[in-house]
C-alpha cells in the first residue's frame, strides 16, 4: 500500500504562537517531528500541511516538502485531507501532529501494519500509560476503550472515573497520541462531516469521527512520548535534548 505522513502546521497556535518555528534545540520542531517520520519502514513520503509561507521556508530549508493548504481548516485533519487529496494514489494517510517530535516511527509502522491486516479498520491511532501528575491536565488527552480496543471516547478530563476512589480502579486512565492512521476513502468523509458538539466542546476533532457513528481503533504502547503544548512543554522537551547530547 502507499502511505504518506502529512504533518499539518500552523503559525497561530493560542497556547504556543509559532510552536513549529520555536528552534532553541538548533533547529525547527517541526523539523524534529518531520524527521521522526521519516524514519518510519512503512511510510512512501512525508509532507507538511501549512498555510503560512514562515513554514513552508523553514521546511524548503531543512530539505522537506511542503504543500501550501487554505487558511480556514477547522482542525487539522481536515489540513491533512486537502494535502492528501492532491497525492490520488495514497491508500493510507497519516496524520501526526507537528508537536509531536519524541514520537517513536515504530507507532507509524505499527498502524500501517495494523490496517494492512485489517481492512475493515477504517481508522486508527495510539493511546498509552498516563502519568499520575497528567490525570487533571486538560492538555493530556485521555482515551476510554472497548473490549475490542476500539475507542469508546476521547476527553481532555480524567477518563475513566474511579468513583471510590483509584483503589476501586479496574481500568487504567491512557493517554492518547497525536497521531492517526486512515484510509484515504475514510479521510474524504471525515473531511466532508460538519463539525460535531461534542468536538467543539472538547476540542479534539477525532471525537467528530466517533460522533458520527464511525469507530477508530485504538494501538496500544508502553511508549510516553511528551506532545508539546505550551512553552513550559517545549522548555522541557529543550532541556532533555540538551542532557541527551551535552555540549562539548
Amino acid at each position: 500500500m502507499k502511505v504518506i505522513c502529512v504533518i499539518p502546521a500552523r503559525y497561530g497556535s493560542k497556547r504556543f504562537p509559532g510552536k513549529p518555528l520555536a528552534s532553541e534545540t538548533g533547529q525547527p520542531l517541526l523539523q524534529h517531528v518531520y524527521e521522526a517520520a521519516a524514519r518510519a519502514r512503512k511510510v512512501d513520503a512525508v509532507i507538511v500541511a501549512t498555510d503560512d509561507a514562515r513554514i513552508r521556508a523553514a521546511v524548503e530549508a531543512f530539505g522537506g516538502r511542503v504543500v501550501m493548504t487554505r487558511s480556514d481548516h477547522p482542525c487539522g485533519t481536515s489540513r491533512v485531507a486537502e494535502a492528501a487529496g492532491a497525492l490520488p494514489e495514497a491508500e493510507i494517510v497519516i496524520n501526526l501532529q507537528g508537536d509531536e517530535p519524541e514520537l517513536d516511527a515504530s507507532l507509524l509502522d505499527r498502524l500501517v501494519e495494523a490496517m494492512e491486516a485489517d481492512p475493515s479498520i477504517e481508522a486508527a491511532t495510539v493511546a498509552g500509560p498516563l502519568a499520575p501528575e497528567e490525570a487533571e491536565d486538560p492538555n493530556s488527552v485521555k482515551v476510554a476503550m472497548a473490549a475490542g480496543g476500539d475507542a469508546l471516547y476521547f476527553s481532555r478530563a480524567p477518563i475513566p472515573w474511579a468513583r471510590d476512589g483509584e483503589a476501586s480502579r479496574r481500568a487504567p486512565m491512557l493517554k492518547h497520541f497525536g497521531i492517526y492512521a486512515y484510509r484515504a476513502a475514510a479521510l474524504r468523509q471525515y473531511a466532508a462531516m460538519p463539525p460535531t458538539p461534542l468536538e467543539m466542546t472538547e476540542k479534539l476533532e477525532q471525537l467528530r469521527w466517533l460522533e458520527h457513528g464511525r469507530r477508530m481503533r485504538v494501538l496500544l504502547t508502553d511508549q510516553r512520548p511528551a506532545g508539546i503544548d505550551t512553552p513550559a512543554s517545549y522548555a522541557a522537551f529543550v532541556a532533555r535534548r540538551k542532557a541527551a547530547r551535552p555540549e562539548r
